[in-house]
């Protein structure tokens, strides 16, 4: 006798036999079937086998469980065979498996059948309750937050508050018209959004890129301090009113060169004491002094069109005109602007919007006006100089040491040369000078006459080193021509059919510093170009001709003295030699797509 996997010996057992009398009074049945023997044959060697067939199956199922999860069960339920073993062929049909209603315990395990036990989801309950146990012990850090009596509940103040970063859309133009929006944050300041701007437009960060704040309506611009809040800014400006994206080299010029700013005639001191030239800007960022601008200036009465010319000086507390005549006497004086709450503005349109008598127009702006004209404290200085001292010391007043700060700021952040890198020679006018490299070793030019003679000689150095190549070089006798014609047309320092108010505008705007050109069309030639130039605060031209010789164009500025093969070499040249200008080319006037 078998019972699934039981041995027989189990079954003669003294203590399986009297619990088999006493709890099985059930026979088992005949089972139709060639598999099973007679019910006779069987009865005959165990007459009193009844056994607890529950308790039994209790004990196999958790035996058997070992056993099935060797075997990687695919169902919920897995049918087990004679001996545990797996059913490994295709189940068998559905009248081969088919017994009799109402079997026994004992028949059920005496015929061997096929037990169904739910072993899957047991399984995973025991290897889930292994895993934990595994583990080792690690004790909960919160034990307050896990108790039953107490459920986790958070004090209202427990927490601290949620700081929301507000963020505003702001947006800025280029001077092509071009423009763009940028998500910034409360606390950005125009140095933070002009940063960002050169690394999105892929321009170099030379320092001299500004915020202009704009008002059209009004005529009016100014560039942004670096340490200004935009958003701060922008709560302040009319609808109609924009940001600008554009270069401003003159931001921090009076720095380096104070004496083209302040003229010694319209600089004096309150207290005549031991102030000079020298110390000019320290008396400026230094709050107990106290400096004054004074001159005549074109003053326009609040709410008419006429002009007054007024002497007119001014101090840390405030721009004050005197009523009679050049009088600086206390009760003389009377307020005519307050620096706290206002801003200083350059007049883009000042003859043709508000009748100003001449073109170096500014106007002292209260925060507070938006749209109003008639409270714009209007004036007009006689040249440029004089109006980039009033406002240069405008700027100084109000913000003293922060200016200073800005300025040093953008020095201080420059990285350390590495000693593997090559060093950038500086085209500054100091930093350079004029060399002799004819014999064996070189030599410094310090006669005038006889520098300016090398430079002729270099560039016609250039012009037979040119023609060479281009002998060299080209298949074709028409290419190197085409090509210096238009090759100066990629360049950022070249804006082609632009006129020569266009040209002085862009100066302006850009600041008025030596060495600031560009190069353009001219208007009166088709051929030639035009070069302006700012020295000494004023604009000056230069027209550049064409010249053939042997069949080839060259262009110069000096009537043919000095030629070159294309514009691009013209710059180059005169970039680090002076010769026929007042001065040598610093800085490009650039235009920049946002």
């Amino acid at each position: 006798m078998a019972v699934a996997g039981c041995p027989d010996s189990f079954l003669h057992h003294p203590y399986y036999q009297d619990q088999v009398e006493q709890t099985s009074p059930h026979r088992p049945q005949s089972l139709a079937g060639p598999a099973f023997p007679a019910q006779s044959e069987r009865l005959a060697n165990h007459q009193e086998d009844d056994v607890d067939l529950e308790a039994l199956v209790n004990d196999m199922s958790l035996s058997l469980e070992s056993l099935c999860s060797a075997c990687g069960m695919q169902s919920e339920t897995t049918p087990l065979l004679q001996n545990g073993q797996h059913t490994r062929g295709p189940p068998p049909p559905s009248a081969a498996r088919c017994i009799q209603p109402q079997l026994s315990p004992r028949q059920k395990v005496q015929r061997s059948q096929p037990v169904h036990i739910l072993a899957a989801r047991r399984l995973q309950e025991e290897d889930q309750q292994f895993r934990t146990s595994s583990l080792p012990a690690i004790p909960n850090p919160f034990p307050e937050l896990c108790g039953l009596e107490s459920p986790p509940v958070l004090a209202p103040g427990s927490l601290p508050p949620r700081q929301d970063v507000a963020k505003q859309d702001v947006r800025v133009f280029s001077e092509d018209g071009t423009s763009r929006v940028v998500e910034i944050l409360a606390d950005t300041t125009a140095r933070d959004l002009c940063q960002w701007l050169v690394y999105r437009s892929h321009c170099v960060d030379d320092n001299s890129w500004a915020l202009v704040e704009c008002h059209p309506h009004l005529g009016l611009e100014r560039c942004l301090e670096d340490h200004e809040l935009v958003v701060q800014v922008e709560g302040t400006m009319a609808s109609e009113s924009k940001f600008l994206f554009r270069k401003n080299y003159a931001k921090y010029e009076f720095f380096k060169n104070p004496t083209n700013f302040f003229p010694e005639q319209m600089v004096t001191w309150c207290q005549q004491s031991n102030g000079s030239q020298s110390q000019l800007l320290q008396t400026f960022l230094n709050a107990s002094s106290c400096p004054e601008i004074q001159g005549f200036l074109h003053v326009r009465e609040l709410g008419r069109r006429s002009w007054k010319k007024l002497y007119v000086c001014l101090r840390r507390s405030g721009l004050y005109h005197s009523t009679k005549g050049a009088s600086k006497e206390p009760r003389h004086l009377q307020l005519l602007a307050d620096l706290e709450d206002s801003g200083v503005f350059s007049l883009t349109a000042g003859r043709k919007q508000y009748g100003a008598p001449t073109d170096f127009g500014f106007c002292i702006k209260p925060n507070k006006v938006r749209s109003e004209a008639k409270e714009l404290r209007l004036l007009c200085a006689e040249d440029e100089q004089g109006r980039t001292c009033w406002m240069t010391a405008f700027r100084l007043l109000k913000y003293g040491v922060l200016l200073y700060e800005n300025y040093r700021v953008p020095q201080q952040r420059k990285p350390a040369p590495s000693p593997f890198s090559t060093p950038v020679r500086s085209v500054s006018e100091n930093s350079l000078v004029a060399m002799d490299f004819s014999g064996q070793t070189g030599r410094v030019i310090e006669n005038p006459a006889e520098a300016q003679s090398a430079a002729l000689e270099e560039g016609h150095a250039w012009r037979k080193r040119s023609t060479r190549l281009g002998a060299l070089g080209s298949q074709s006798p028409l290419l190197p021509s085409t090509l210096s014609t238009v090759i100066h047309r990629t360049q950022h320092w070249f804006h082609g059919r632009i006129s020569r108010e266009e040209s002085h505008r862009l100066i302006k705007q850009q600041g008025l510093v030596d060495g600031l050109f560009l190069l353009r069309d001219s208007q009166s030639n088709p051929k030639a170009f035009v070069l302006t130039l700012c020295h000494h605060q004023k604009i000056k031209n230069f027209q550049i001709l064409p010249c053939e010789e042997d069949g080839k164009l060259f262009f110069s500025l000096d009537e043919g003295k000095t030629r070159f093969s294309d514009l691009i070499q013209l710059v180059d040249f005169y970039q680090l030699n002076r010769g026929v200008l007042p001065c040598k080319l610093k800085h490009h006037c650039i235009r920049v797509a946002l």
